[in-house]
């Protein structure tokens, strides 16, 4: 007789570690840390085919608190090992932490050619302007005049901006969230972990130590209807505490303009998005306040060829060439006998 059983259902607790969590008392990671964990677990990944690699920076220890497999591995180079494990094992739930300097800074190559390639893994930025771990440098995505220790009159570098940087690295997914957007950053997480290929998820978290209250126009309950516009497949790009604002193509400029709308007239005029259209996702990545509100969601999704799976198919097609012999190969060409 066959007995059949259900899958165990997992919660949030099959995640947890029994790791001190260590970061500074409200700090934006204990946000995502939860997200993530209630995520997977409603997703019903197993802790056991799941693999989380890190860097160096305060969002190096989340391996540690995932009841997972993990790799604390070296500054900025998480892309480039995850990218090793997903090759040596492509049936692996792959995901990378790391923060904007790790990423960003020394790390910027890796990240890009992981992009590039669409290696199926599921990168998460956690962008809090500011070097946190080494006492609040400015970070590549630190904004002009940030003041710091390394720069105590302000910075005069001009920051770069994640998602158009993903964008223009050929990303298939781009997507933006918040650490306290508890309700909407794990459907985020869930669209990021279905896609086939690399998914690239910037989410803007608060280090309260060295950069703090520096989302506060996104995060403020009463402010954020005015500073965000929340993109969705379909929907049109409307924002406002009262809906009375929206994006429109100026077809003479190139470019988004605000409009208002009133009593919905003008609707006709704002644009639909379509997160498969990456002139649109181009556009509302490189929106920025005080002009223009933060856009929050899935901005591009346009899966395409998967890399580990092309690996596997040329893999597949030298083997069936037959043949190989490593004693000959390693015999052939250039030799030197000493």
């Amino acid at each position: 007789m066959n007995i059949v059983t259900k899958p165990e259902k997992l919660t949030a607790k099959d995640f947890t570690t029994d790791q001190e969590v260590r970061w500074c008392p409200g700090c934006g990671d204990y946000a995502i840390l939860k997200a993530v964990r209630s995520t997977l677990a409603e997703i019903g990944v197993r802790p056991e085919n799941t693999v989380f690699v890190s860097g160096i920076g305060c969002a190096s220890r989340f391996p540690y608190y995932m009841e997972t497999y993990g790799f604390h591995t070296i500054h900025g180079r998480a892309p480039a090992i995850a990218s090793g494990v997903k090759l040596a094992n492509p049936d692996l739930d792959v995901w990378v932490v790391g923060g904007d300097g790790d990423m960003l800074s020394i790390g910027g190559n890796h990240t890009m050619h992981a992009i590039r390639r669409n290696i199926d893994l599921n990168i998460l930025l956690f962008n809090n302007e500011i070097y946190g771990l080494t006492k609040g440098q400015y970070s590549p995505t630190s904004r002009v005049g940030t003041k710091s220790p390394s720069t105590p009159d302000g910075s005069v570098d001009q920051p770069l901006s994640a998602l158009p940087f993903a964008l223009g690295a050929n990303a298939r997914f781009v997507a933006r969230s918040l650490d306290t957007a508890q309700k909407h950053l794990p459907g985020v997480l869930k669209r990021a972990h279905a896609h086939k290929g690399a998914s690239f998820v910037e989410i803007l978290q608060n280090c309260i130590v060295y950069n703090d209250g520096v989302f506060d126009q996104l995060t403020d309950k009463k402010k954020a209807p005015e500073t965000q516009v929340m993109v969705e497949h379909g929907e049109p790009l409307v924002f406002g505490a009262e809906k009375d604002k929206g994006l429109r193509f100026n077809t003479d400029t190139l470019q988004l303009e605000v409009i208002q709308l009133k009593d919905g007239a003008d609707m006709e005029q704002v644009m639909v998005y379509d997160e498969t259209n990456l002139t649109m996702a181009r556009l509302v990545a490189n929106l920025e306040g005080p002009d223009f509100p933060v856009a929050i969601g899935i901005l591009y999704c346009n899966p395409g060829p998967e890399h580990v799976e092309n690996v596997r198919v040329k893999n597949d097609e030298a083997k069936a060439k037959g043949g190989a012999d490593m004693n000959a190969l390693l015999r052939s060409g250039y030799t030197w006998t000493l």
